[in-house]
């Protein structure tokens, strides 16, 4: 059960070190989104808005991204929709469906990209990085360090 049925949303041109529960933040320039799980684990989870990760809709009012958030990667692996300012619960994934999101994740980076071989998804689609709270870097060090990694 998800512990946030809304997020109100904030946009800022740097992610805060401290994600407020219940805020999703939006930095255009950078074009990322972050938010505190909304499973209440406290884990942060980002998510890159790029052509093949999530896209942002925002109406004048209210904020949706798709597609869904799955933090396979931790612990609680929640998945949910943000829809209009609103989270939505999804179904869980199996262990085999989540595979699979991540062999065509690492495909459609290959085409978008323009590399022959696919590259290493780091991290996968539906899968938002996620770093231990007991990771001292800054959220945005955090980012720029995934992004030089190939994002």
């Amino acid at each position: 059960m998800m512990r946030y049925s809304h997020l109100e949303h904030r946009f800022v041109q740097h992610l805060p070190e401290h994600l407020e529960p219940g805020v999703l933040y939006l930095s255009m320039e950078y074009g990322t989104a972050a938010h505190s799980c909304c499973c209440g684990c406290g884990e942060e989870v980002v998510t890159p808005l790029t052509p093949t990760d999530w896209n942002m809709t925002f109406d004048g009012e209210t904020v949706s991204l798709s597609p869904s958030i799955g933090s396979w990667t931790l612990p609680c692996r929640s998945h949910y929709v943000i829809k209009r300012g609103k989270v939505i619960e999804a179904r869980p994934w199996t262990d085999e469906q989540i595979a699979a999101e991540r062999r065509r994740d690492k495909a459609a980076k290959a085409r978008h990209y323009g590399v022959s071989e696919p590259v290493e998804a780091q991290p996968p689609a539906q899968s938002p990085p996620a770093t231990p709270l007991s990771d001292r870097r800054s959220l945005w060090d955090r980012f720029k360090r995934w992004a030089k990694l190939g994002g």
